[in-house]
């Protein structure tokens, strides 16, 4: 019998009794292979070898100087593919072999987890469809190139608000027709359980790495970690090796949009309610009458009605703060990080370079030590933010 995978209240199982059968094979698998040694073996030396780990935590010398603390950031732009969506894909997508599963079918918004599961397909010679928001497509040429290019099928979707939500959707309707050789590789921590919890299983290198990185080379924990939140899955792989330790600030930065009170946002923890999307409870964008709004953020990745159930948690009991950055913010910060740092960021990183400078500003935050997790490189929003922002460079 599957267990419900729960973080207080939130998470469990809310599917159609038909996918209730490969769930139960999936965390099987889970629990036999995640600390199984071989698997770890293999994933070590794939999440070292092709992927690039370890990253970074790297001192951001001019932005410390010009915002007074003492700023790391952790590198994930760094790893191949550009985003943290590597760590995921080759932890499911070896699992998915190991189950003897012979295609890959995944969701994507921004691109960087369509990216990913590509690139793992082609590696370990499974065909792979990604399906993707049409608005999504528009907006992410360059990564539907990319996925394309790795011999991945590319599915654009026409339904809803034809972005990350109504991907999901489809993805969910494929793997019921097809459970039995199909492993549908989700990319954040958000559906049924188990994927919260695997999702997380494979980002905790994350949190892992930095720890380690952050005791050598100052001696103790940061005071904060900052990280932006879509589904959530850079934020609670960063977040997990310092839940245990109170003193350090933990701060999740959603899409903002047009301002949380606009109706044009994809904050979902900021302005959401309690309620069942794609699985879980969690906390949802939702009207009075419980139908799912659309989102709306600049970033295609946080641009997400929903949000993984641990950090629905993590809210309700007050261990983690949940803020939001308006489009134009998160421009800025994709400004100012390129300008002081000479590092481009992805539009999601951006949102949490944004809340930096905010939170780095207010007095009494002067000289403390900040983590944010740089979740990906910026390549794949040029054109995008080249557009919105024109003359303002």
């Amino acid at each position: 019998m599957i267990s419900d995978g729960k973080f207080g209240k939130y998470g469990g199982i809310f599917v159609p009794e038909l996918l209730i059968p490969a769930l139960e094979e999936l965390e099987a698998a889970f629990i036999k292979y995640k600390d199984d040694k071989n698997f770890n073996v293999e994933l070590d030396y794939y999440l070292r070898e092709f992927a690039g780990r370890p990253t970074s935590l790297y001192y951001a010398r001019n932005l410390s100087e010009k915002l007074g603390c003492k700023i790391y950031l952790k590198r994930e732009d760094m790893l191949h593919t550009g985003a943290h969506k590597i760590n995921n894909t080759l932890g499911q997508g070896l699992l998915a072999q190991h189950m003897g599963k012979k295609r890959l079918i995944a969701e994507t918004g921004a691109g960087q987890h369509g990216i990913a599961t590509a690139v793992v397909g082609a590696l370990l010679k499974m065909p792979t469809e990604v399906y993707m928001g049409s608005e999504d497509v528009i907006r992410q040429k360059l990564n539907v190139f990319r996925m394309e290019l790795s011999n991945a099928k590319v599915l654009p979707v026409d339904n809803g608000s034809r972005t990350l939500k109504d991907a999901i959707n489809e993805a969910l309707r494929n793997w019921i027709s097809n459970v039995e050789d199909t492993h549908y590789l989700i990319g954040s921590t958000m559906g049924p359980h188990p994927y919260p919890t695997m999702v997380k299983h494979f980002q905790s290198i994350i949190g892992r790495e930095t720890r380690k990185q952050i005791m050598e080379k100052e001696g103790v924990n940061p005071d904060v970690i900052i990280a932006c939140v879509g589904g959530g899955s850079n934020a609670i792989g960063i977040f997990s090796e310092f839940i245990e330790h109170d003193e350090v600030e933990l701060i999740g930065v959603e899409g903002g949009g047009n301002g949380v009170n606009s109706g044009k946002t994809g904050a979902t923890l900021s302005v959401g309610s309690e309620g069942v999307l794609h699985g879980s409870l969690s906390f949802v964008l939702q009207d009075d009458y419980g139908q799912i709004s659309e989102a709306h953020c600049v970033s295609a990745g946080l641009d997400y009605p929903g949000v993984g159930p641990e950090h629905a948690y993590l809210k309700v009991t007050g261990r983690a703060k949940y803020v939001a950055i308006t489009d134009k913010e998160a421009l800025h910060g994709f400004k100012l990080l390129s300008q002081y740092e000479g590092i481009i960021p992805a539009l999601e990183s951006a949102h949490a370079i944004a809340y930096l400078e905010k939170y780095a500003e207010m007095r009494e935050n002067k000289g403390k030590t900040i983590i944010v997790n740089l979740s990906g490189r910026g390549d794949k929003d040029m054109f995008l933010v080249a557009e919105k922002m024109g003359d303002e460079l």
